[in-house]
């Protein structure tokens, strides 16, 4: 089976199969956003689920930016003993964990930041969503270049914990996303305006990383392989971004796409006939492989093994990328090695509210609730009602944002 095969990584690192977790967000995080015992049990059972590569949720790079009240911060050594134990869940199992890093830029949730920056003075504006958000203020140079030094002490301080690499986010409209968009960039300095410039602080984000924690250590990213928002970040731009990353020496490159505005990672908007032939962006990928030669990872539809083997078979991709069913079936890649899994069912809980369901919050909320159960040493709940999660979240966002408490509940 092509899934069980290792592939080497170009630092050198090897995987010991295909399949890869890729990041959900898990929200899980009290209010000093350190990581916690529930969260490491949660990958303790993924990492007994056997997966050549996990990834964890959103992890800041800066306290000022926070995207989700529950988002583990690594800015400092404040938690280090605790991220011990967190990459210490592969210890011996051959498997690989890698935190994914990140800064939300203007998509931080408004309320629990005194200010939002971004690349430009530009709103997200999320249909039916639009209140959780506020007006960003434009970096300054001084600014970008200080971010982009937090993703390397972010990155440095989780390589020391025992984390086995890291994966910079450069999708789904986050800052480095925003940077690369035309659509949200709008800057007259070398940070904006040509496709030079718009990749330049992508670019000095995995320069800055690779300086700090040597040449041996997995370094990936995700990124879009479009924004599909009309002026934004296109199919062509990301094909070169890619292209500058792999001759920059990228271990692994996870292809995703969509924001907040335009959610296409959760299966908004998707053809009928793509979601039925898997793979979103399997296309794209078609279209990178003939550019470069580095670790292509796909997340976004993978439902068959079949579909799985097949993309593998040819030779587009290295990667097969799962994430929203490893909340519901921790064990996904023992289950297909051992023959007993060969269909990974969907959840799509729906309100039947259309603006709250075009934005995928109930969608990523309802996955949240199954991780958190297994935190909590439980089985997932697959039968778990679009209204049960409604009622649930909102209800822990209040206490969190508005109590500015963790608050505990039964799932």
């Amino acid at each position: 089976m092509n899934l069980q095969k290792e592939l080497t990584l170009p630092c050198g690192a090897k995987l010991s199969n295909r399949i890869a977790k890729s990041a959900m967000s898990e929200n899980m995080s009290p209010k000093h956003h350190g990581p916690t015992t529930s969260l490491i049990h949660a990958y303790e059972r993924w990492a007994n689920g056997g997966a050549g590569l996990i990834l964890t949720g959103n992890i800041m790079i800066d306290g000022r930016a926070i995207a989700e009240p529950g988002n583990v911060l690594v800015e400092d050594k404040s938690d280090f003993e605790l991220l011990k134990k967190w990459a210490n869940v592969v210890k011996d199992t051959g498997l690989h964990l890698w935190p994914q890093i990140n800064h939300p830029g203007r998509q931080a949730i408004g309320v629990i930041n005194q200010e939002v920056v971004a690349p430009s003075s530009i709103m997200t504006k999320v249909k039916g969503m639009s209140a959780f958000f506020k007006q960003p203020r434009a970096l300054t140079e001084d600014e970008i270049w200080n971010i982009i030094h937090r993703f390397a002490n972010t990155a440095t301080i989780l390589k020391e914990a025992g984390f086995t690499g890291v994966q910079i986010h450069g999708a789904h409209g986050y800052l480095i996303s925003q940077f690369l968009s035309p659509l949200v960039n709008h800057r007259k300095d070398q940070w904006g305006g040509s496709f030079e410039n718009r990749a330049r602080f992508v670019l000095e984000v995995y320069r800055a990383i690779r300086e700090k924690v040597g040449k041996n250590f997995p370094v990936g990213i995700k990124i879009n392989s479009a924004d599909f928002q009309r002026g934004g970040f296109t199919e062509d731009e990301s094909i070169e971004v890619v292209k500058l990353l792999g001759a920059e020496g990228m271990d692994l490159i996870e292809v995703s796409g969509g924001t907040y505005e335009r959610p296409i990672m959760l299966g908004a908007d998707i053809k009928k006939s793509t979601k039925e032939r898997e793979a979103y962006f399997l296309d794209y990928v078609k279209k990178a492989r003939k550019f470069l030669n580095t670790p292509l990872m796909l997340t976004g539809g993978f439902r068959t093994v079949a579909t799985m083997e097949n993309a593998l078979v040819e030779g587009a991709l290295d990667i097969v990328g799962i994430a929203r069913p490893f909340a519901v079936y921790p064990d996904i890649p023992n289950r297909i090695f051992e023959g007993k899994l060969t269909h990974l069912d969907s959840a799509r809980p729906k309100t039947g509210i259309k603006a709250l369901d075009s934005s995928g919050f109930v969608d990523i909320k309802w996955h949240e609730i199954q991780i958190h159960r297994l935190g909590a040493g439980k089985s997932p709940k697959p039968n778990l009602s679009a209204y049960s999660t409604l009622s649930y979240n909102l209800s822990l966002m209040f206490k969190k944002l508005m109590l500015g408490r963790s608050f505990k509940r039964s799932i």
